[in-house]
């Protein structure tokens, strides 16, 4: 993908929430690549670190499940972005277990609810006036193709990004008229720590969600980030579904023999 736009970046910022791994670490190496200032945020402070600092991005600790944590986080932004917040994404998300429905723990779907609908409101409300501020702010979210598929096991990730699509779709809606674009990117198979986190840090249960196919790696999410993001201010994406060849639907893969 080129990454050409209508003018520099180089005095624009950009905020990704969960930097400190996958898409987020991803997005924040790319972005600055690309002339962005970059603030990062993340739970995991010292991970963070190790992201943003060989980069030049700031690092600062963050919660998006927290009201009190993304207050705080949003004051240092614009502290730090004075004349506007050019671009934010909300890549703070995650998915719990792979229970049916009659097993799922109402645990797992709070959080996943936490993270991945409301982190991104109280980030979006937080920080919406300095992207307003800016004259040229861009929001993209990144959801996942389980916002408009559904598949066994997955009633509680999928409700949660069908809940980010909503959003997301209200929000273009919303803000038309005001200068602020809005993107969601929608990935199907990506080898992150996803899988990981989902399976509670069973690594041979998440490697094989990937066994036999070719999936997504989070650069190539990061480069759709990155492409959107230096369009031209006057052209909106307004989503990207983005799947592996190996992929054509949440439960439709080919996998070849795994020897």
């Amino acid at each position: 993908m080129s990454h050409t736009t209508s003018k520099t970046t180089g005095s624009k910022t950009a905020v990704v929430t969960g930097g400190s791994s996958g898409i987020g670490a991803a997005s924040v190496r790319q972005l600055r690549s690309a002339g962005y200032q970059v603030i990062t945020g993340a739970r995991r402070l010292d991970r963070l670190r190790e992201v943003a600092e060989p980069v030049g991005a700031v690092a600062l600790e963050l919660d998006v499940t927290d009201p009190n944590a993304v207050k705080t986080f949003a004051a240092e932004v614009e502290r730090r972005a004075p004349e506007g917040l050019s671009l934010l994404v909300n890549n703070a998300g995650g998915a719990l277990g792979m229970d049916r429905i009659e097993e799922t723990r109402d645990e797992h779907w709070e959080w996943m609810f936490q993270s991945n609908v409301l982190g991104t409101l109280r980030m979006t409300r937080a920080l919406l006036p300095s992207l307003i501020a800016s004259g040229a702010g861009h929001i993209i979210n990144i959801g996942s193709i389980a916002g408009f598929e559904t598949y066994p096991g997955g009633s509680g990730y999928t409700a949660a990004k069908h809940g980010l699509r909503a959003l997301t779709r209200t929000l273009r809606l919303e803000l038309l008229g005001q200068p602020v674009r809005v993107t969601e990117v929608a990935p199907g198979l990506v080898e992150t720590e996803f899988s990981k986190v989902r399976f509670a840090g069973d690594a041979d249960r998440a490697t094989k969600v990937y066994d036999g196919m070719t999936p997504l790696t989070a650069d190539d999410i990061a480069d759709c980030v990155v492409w959107a993001a230096t369009r031209p201010p006057h052209v909106n994406i307004d989503e990207l579904v983005v799947r592996p060849l190996d992929q054509a639907a949440a439960t439709l893969v080919h996998r070849r023999p795994v020897e």
